[in-house]
C-alpha cells in the first residue's frame, strides 16, 4: 500500500455486520445430506446438476439452511417463498418461481399416470411412488426441474443469481418434498387434489358412458338365499396411520381484509389440527381440548422453539403478536411447557406450599445457601420449583434477571443420582 493510502482511509467502508439470529432451530439434521427420501434426493440433484445455477453460490446457501436462518417453506403452485434473515433487522423475503406445466402438458402427464394400474392405485392412496418420474419422462417432460426453471429472486442487495439466501431455501424444499412429495406437482401447477380429482375422472371414463347415450346393463342383484348361505368374507386388516401428518391444500384466495384470520394463520391452525390428530391415532396424546387459551397457546409455541433455543424466533413472535402477548413472556410459557406440559407451566407463576419435609429435601440436594420459599428452592443462579405432579422443575436465571425453564421435571431421587453419575464421570 503507498504511504498516501493509510489505513485510516478504510474507515469510509462500513464494517460487515453479523448475520442475527434465525427465525428457526438449527435443522435437525445438522451437516447430513438434504434429502432423505428418493423425491429429496432427486431434488437436490436437480438443484446442483441439472438447473445451471451458480455452483460457486450453492455452498454457502447449503450454511444458511443448517444454520436456521429461514423460516417457514411455502410451496405454492409455481413458486417457493420464504423468510431469511440476514445481517438486517428485517428479514429478506425469498421467491423461488418454478415453470409450470401448460394443460397439454399435464394432460400428458396425468395419462401417463394412469396408463400404469399400480402406479395410479399408490397415488389415490396418498403416495407418489419414485416410478411415476419415469412415467412423465415417457411422455418427453421432467418432474424435476431442469435448465432456466427455477428463478431465485430475493429483497437482498445482492446481485448474485442465486443468492445465499435464495440457495438456502432452495436446499430446504428437499425436507419439505422429503414430508410430501406431492409439493412437487403442487410446483409444477397443480395441487394433490387436483390431481387425484383427474385420475379418479379418468378410471371412471367407461362407467360415465350413459352421459354418451350408452345405457348400463340392468342390475340383476343378488338372491335373498344366495346371500343367505354366502360365507361372509374376513374383515379386512385396520390400516396403519400414515408416519407424518397430513398437510392442508393450498388456499386458491386469501381472507378478506376484516377477517379474523388470513390465510397463512389457517393454514398454521390446520398443520396444528392434523399433528394432534395423529397423535391421537397413535395413542400418544390428548386431543388437546381441555386446555384452556393459555395452555394451548403455550403447546403451540413449544413447537415454534428449537431443542437448544432461548431466543424468540420469527414464528414465536408473529404468535405473539396474533395472541396479543409479550413475545419473551410467551418464550418463557413455551419453555415450562417444552419441560413437562400443564403441571410444568403451572410452576411458571403459581406458589403453594408442599410442606417443610418436601422443601427440606431439595435444600439439602442445592447444598449449603439453597433458600426455600414456598414450592420453590433457590441457589444463586438456579433453582428448582415443586409441581402438583410430584415432580422438580430446574429453573436458571437469565441474563435479565427472569427465570426461565431449563429442562424437565423430574424426581429428587432420578436428580440426585444423575448428579452423582456425574460426579463420577
Amino acid at each position: 500500500m503507498s504511504p498516501s493510502r493509510s489505513s485510516d482511509s478504510w474507515e469510509k467502508y462500513p464494517k460487515s455486520r453479523p448475520r442475527r439470529p434465525g427465525p428457526s432451530a438449527p435443522r435437525s439434521g445438522g451437516r447430513s445430506p438434504f434429502g432423505s427420501t428418493w423425491w429429496g434426493q432427486a431434488w437436490i440433484e436437480a438443484l446442483e446438476q441439472r438447473a445451471r445455477l451458480d455452483a460457486n453460490r450453492l455452498p454457502r446457501g447449503r450454511t444458511y439452511a443448517r444454520s436456521g436462518a429461514v423460516g417457514v417453506v411455502s410451496l405454492d403452485v409455481g413458486r417457493i417463498t420464504a423468510l431469511v434473515q440476514g445481517s438486517r433487522v428485517k428479514p429478506y423475503s425469498v421467491t423461488v418461481r418454478v415453470r409450470t406445466f401448460d394443460d397439454d402438458e399435464w394432460t400428458k402427464v396425468l395419462d401417463s399416470f394412469a396408463g400404469e394400474i399400480g402406479h395410479t392405485a399408490a397415488l389415490l392412496d396418498g403416495e407418489l411412488p419414485p416410478d411415476v418420474a419415469r412415467d412423465v419422462a415417457s411422455v418427453g417432460l421432467d418432474l424435476l426441474p431442469g435448465p432456466g426453471e427455477i428463478q431465485p429472486r430475493c429483497t437482498c442487495p445482492d446481485w448474485a443469481d442465486p443468492c445465499k439466501h435464495a440457495a438456502a431455501v432452495c436446499y430446504l424444499v428437499a425436507d419439505e418434498l422429503d414430508r410430501d412429495p406431492f409439493g412437487l406437482l403442487t410446483l409444477r401447477g397443480r395441487s394433490r387434489d387436483e390431481v387425484l380429482a383427474a385420475l379418479r375422472s379418468r378410471r371412471a371414463g367407461p362407467e360415465a358412458s350413459v352421459s354418451h347415450g350408452v345405457a348400463r346393463p340392468a342390475d340383476t342383484g343378488v338372491r335373498a338365499r344366495d346371500a343367505w348361505w354366502r360365507t361372509p368374507a374376513a374383515a379386512p386388516a385396520l390400516p396403519l396411520p400414515p408416519e407424518h401428518p397430513g398437510r392442508p391444500s393450498i388456499l386458491l384466495a386469501d381472507s378478506s381484509p376484516d377477517a379474523a384470520l388470513d390465510a397463512a394463520a389457517l393454514r398454521s391452525l390446520a398443520v396444528d389440527a392434523a399433528a394432534r390428530a395423529l397423535e391421537l391415532a397413535l395413542g400418544g396424546a390428548s386431543s388437546g381440548l381441555e386446555l384452556t387459551r393459555d395452555e394451548d397457546l403455550a403447546r403451540r409455541a413449544a413447537a415454534l422453539v428449537g431443542p437448544d433455543q432461548h431466543r424468540v424466533g420469527l414464528d414465536l413472535e408473529t404468535l405473539a403478536h396474533r395472541a396479543g402477548v409479550a413475545p419473551r413472556t410467551l418464550l418463557r410459557r413455551a419453555l415450562a411447557w417444552r419441560a413437562g406440559g400443564t403441571a410444568a407451566l403451572e410452576t411458571l407463576d403459581q406458589q403453594w406450599d408442599p410442606g417443610r419435609d418436601t422443601t427440606a429435601e431439595a435444600r439439602s440436594f442445592l447444598g449449603v445457601g439453597a433458600v426455600a420459599r414456598r414450592n420453590r428452592v433457590t441457589r444463586g443462579d438456579f433453582q428448582l420449583r415443586f409441581a402438583r405432579d410430584g415432580r422438580w422443575y430446574p429453573y436458571r436465571r437469565s441474563s435479565d434477571g427472569t427465570w426461565e425453564s431449563d429442562g424437565p421435571g423430574q424426581i429428587l431421587s432420578v436428580l440426585a443420582d444423575a448428579r452423582a453419575d456425574i460426579s463420577d464421570e
